[in-house]
Formats: structure tokens, sequence, C-alpha cells
């Protein structure tokens, strides 16, 4: 088997544990950082700063809940400027006085 075609196995493997780790409930660091496409040193800091929800069961390995993760990372929801708009268009509508 030629390195090329070894590379392309590793990379269709490493995609497949991507993929696996999806399906699991609690997560490693290094899973939570596949999951969350954050660096390994940006989620230590996220964790020692009590940033992110993790978990140390022991006081040294630290585990995260994939749920937990994953409503983390919808915090913060920018609305769109479709929303703005019907917003504004609805608080113009009702406010009383306007256009009387």
């Amino acid at each position: 088997m030629s390195l090329p075609e070894l590379d392309q196995i590793n990379s269709r493997l490493e995609r497949i544990e991507e993929l696996l780790v999806l399906n699991k409930t609690v997560l490693n660091m290094r899973e939570a950082s596949i999951m969350t496409g954050i660096s390994l040193s940006h989620l230590y800091k996220l964790t020692c700063t009590g940033g992110i929800p993790c978990y140390k069961p022991t006081g040294k390995a630290i585990y995260f809940n994939r749920e937990e993760l994953e409503a983390w990372l919808q915090r913060g929801r920018k609305v769109t400027t479709e929303e703005i708009e019907e917003a504004a268009s609805t608080h113009v509508t009702l406010k009383p006085g306007v256009g009387s």
C-alpha cells in the first residue's frame, strides 16, 4: 500500500472517529475539542475560568456533557435582520398614537 493511500485511510478513520463522538453523552477534553472546534488550550482556559460547563469527578480529568456543550455553543444567538425588521414593524403597528 502506498503512502498516499495510507494517508487517505488515516484521514477517513479520523473523520469516522469524529462522527462517533457525536453519539456519546460524556466527552473527554479531546472529544469536546473535536465536537466544538475549540482548541485544547482554549478549552482548558475556559474550564479554569468557569467559562464552560464541565465535570471533574476525580478532581483531575475533565469531562463534558454533550447536550450542555451544545446548549453552551448556542448561547448568545444573534437575531437576523428579518427578525429585527419584523419586531420594528410590530412595535410601530402596536404603538398608540402613531399614524393617528
